[in-house]
């Protein structure tokens, strides 16, 4: 392993590709892609547009064993899981394709990635619901700082649910990658730091967030999420704000509201503006999607994206703009060892993909 420090993390590559004119020869080739599942085009589409900003050395300047990836998900699997299962209620399991077969398994969208990378160091997905893809960028910014890898491929994809699916009305398709690495190895390979990203999650059980205090946890939770990513209370904030209508998406909104809480919205914090609310589809998608919008925001205020599940899975990313990292104004995240770093949107990632609103290809 390297004497790199792996603190400090910085987003130096970002790629974003959605379902709408997706075509895997153009996007990766014409040979070798064909039969892959389309969520797993779609990230390694992704992830080879944030290696093309991140540069050529990005990976190079490490081992195999010092790459690691990790990609959250709610949907890739389903359409196909519902073809198997067709296939096997009429002909039988032996009329199973053997191509696609072994994508049974959730694990292994992402496996594809790791052998046309070389990523030897670890793989992880993860598919807790609405939060996945910001838990691949924590927990994969955890395992760099605790020397598992010196380079990450992080973020999220999804494939578009099957009609007369739950949510199929509101489906994501399409993926969003981030590269992120050590903020003296990307300067000293003459890498733009992009930004800085901080991740974290928690739980808000739905009984309590139904109950007459929900607004009130929910609003602690995310104070002190925001305490331990670093951000200072008097520090202008821009939220934007991934939540769907059942009482923990209510709850976390009502969070947000100055008037429903006296004026101590997420701990009397400074906000930059009033919360932007994102109404969420159905995948972890739109929350990594805004995050990408949030690191291209002109006006370079530290920017929290905050997202929610019925289940109460619920998580807060704080990002820290590149020009911000320039002036050493805002160290929010960086007080982290865990906390990742932020992106300014490539070509196409201005675009969030909430419901079938999804970035062109």
């Amino acid at each position: 392993m390297s004497d790199e420090p792996a603190v400090g993390l910085v987003v130096t590559g970002i790629g974003t590709v959605g379902a709408d004119g997706f075509d895997f020869r153009t996007a990766l080739g014409r040979h070798g892609y064909k039969y892959l599942p389309a969520a797993s085009q779609y990230f390694l589409a992704a992830a080879k547009r944030a290696l093309a900003q991140a540069g050529p050395d990005a990976l190079a300047a490490v081992g195999p064993e010092e790459r690691g990836a990790a990609v959250g998900t709610n949907s890739a699997a389903l359409a196909l899981h519902h073809t198997m299962d067709r296939t096997v209620t009429a002909t039988g399991a032996g009329d199973l394709s053997p191509v696609t077969a072994p994508y049974f398994s959730i694990n292994l969208f992402g496996s594809r990635l790791a052998t046309e990378h070389d990523l030897k160091g670890f793989n992880l997905t993860f598919t807790s619901p609405r939060v996945a893809g910001l838990e691949a960028l924590q927990t994969g910014q955890r395992a760099l700082a605790t020397g598992r890898a010196r380079r990450l491929l992080a973020g999220a994809t999804e494939e578009a649910l099957p009609e007369g699916e739950p949510g199929a009305d509101t489906s994501e398709a399409g993926a969003v990658a981030l590269v992120l690495e050590p903020e003296p190895a990307a300067r000293g390979r003459g890498a733009a730091a992009l930004g800085r990203v901080g991740v974290r999650s928690f739980f808000l059980p739905p009984k309590v967030a139904a109950s007459a205090e929900g607004a009130e946890r929910a609003a602690a939770l995310l104070r002190d999420a925001l305490d331990a990513l670093g951000h200072r209370p008097d520090r202008p904030l821009a939220v934007t704000a991934v939540l769907d209508g059942s009482p923990v998406g209510a709850a976390m909104a009502a969070a947000l509201d100055e008037q429903a809480l006296g004026g101590k919205a997420l701990g009397g914090r400074a906000l930059a503006g009033k919360p932007e609310r994102v109404p969420a589809g159905a995948g972890a998608l739109e929350p990594v999607a805004r995050v990408a919008a949030a690191l291209g925001a002109p006006d370079g205020h530290p920017h929290a994206v905050i997202t929610a599940a019925a289940e109460g899975n619920a998580a807060v990313c704080l990002v820290t703009p590149g020009a911000r990292l320039d002036a050493r104004a805002g160290t929010e995240a960086s007080a982290i060892p865990d906390a990742p770093a932020g992106a300014e949107a490539s070509a196409g990632s201005e675009h969030p993909m909430n419901g079938r609103r999804r970035a062109s290809d």
